[in-house]
């Protein structure tokens, strides 16, 4: 009978994050599949935990993660975790799920710390529709495709820089998106020295032209805004209006909607629209 990956997620920070659940699967698990062994075994030290410890990160995680699964379904039990917040999620524990998944091998996850979610959740920007885009490439043409693409999201969006590379993305970010941009840049989550700054991209970039970053920072960027089409005619418009109806919205509805997208002035439109 197969064993079951679970995916058990680490303190971000703060070892007072782990869960009664995080500790209870991390004893549970017959071998655990660590993104760093020396990371991993300071937690389990101060958790009074002795287990079995695998490797299993991006440079090995082809050859490891099929011994990893060969384990699993030989019938043990393995608990994946990174070196800190949840596993698969800007982690190579994404490819081990998958592998489970293809082997038909049970994959459950314990909820807990993210830095991502922290991050946003205490940001001020806009929560309720968000793009995550983790690390940026340091490839110079795939970073600026890379932001191209995201020119007219309007999502907030999350990205993860490390302190000596922050610099230069604000720099990147400002050019993509526009200095008046808003920002939240959050570092040393759940830790003593904790800090969230909310500012706009042209802010940032002079603020840490003087200021020199420490540890790992979460970027919350503000979303494009919601664009609104030029130049539309009124028949244009009213046709739009006609087509909304047709579809079963009422007309006040429809008017109300295509004065949004337009520009064009809601009482004139409804007037057309009568007549």
């Amino acid at each position: 009978m197969s064993g079951t990956l679970t995916l058990v997620p680490t303190p971000i920070g703060n070892l007072s994050d782990i869960s009664p659940r995080c500790r209870q699967a991390l004893e549970e698990a017959d071998f655990i599949a660590a993104e760093d062994t020396r990371v991993t075994l300071k937690l389990l030290n101060h958790l009074g935990i002795k287990k079995p410890l695998v490797s299993y990160y991006e440079h090995n995680k082809e050859a490891s993660g099929k011994k990893i699964v060969e384990r699993i379904l030989a019938g043990e039990n393995c608990a994946q975790v990174s070196d800190a917040g949840t596993p698969a999620i800007s982690d190579p524990g994404e490819d081990l799920v998958r592998l489970c998944a293809e082997s038909g091998v049970p994959v459950v996850a314990v909820p807990g710390p993210c830095a991502a979610i922290t991050a946003l959740s205490v940001s001020g920007l806009p929560t309720g529709r968000f793009t995550f885009e983790g690390f940026l490439s340091t490839t110079k043409k795939n970073r600026a495709a890379h932001l191209q693409s995201l020119q007219k999201e309007q999502r907030t969006m999350i990205f993860y820089e490390a302190p000596h590379k922050l610099a230069a993305t604000l720099k990147d970010l400002e050019n993509a998106f526009g200095e008046a941009r808003r920002i939240a840049l959050c570092r040393e989550l759940t830790k003593l020295h904790e800090e969230v700054l909310r500012m706009t991209l042209g802010e940032a970039v002079a603020y840490y032209a003087e200021t020199a970053p420490r540890g790992e920072y979460v970027l919350i960027v503000e979303g494009a805004p919601e664009e609104k089409e030029e130049g539309v005619s009124l028949e244009t418009a009213l046709e739009k209006i006609a087509a909304l109806t047709e579809r079963g919205v009422s007309k006040k509805d429809a008017v109300k909607q295509v004065a949004q997208e337009t520009g064009l002035p809601k009482n004139a439109l409804y007037d057309a629209a009568i007549k």
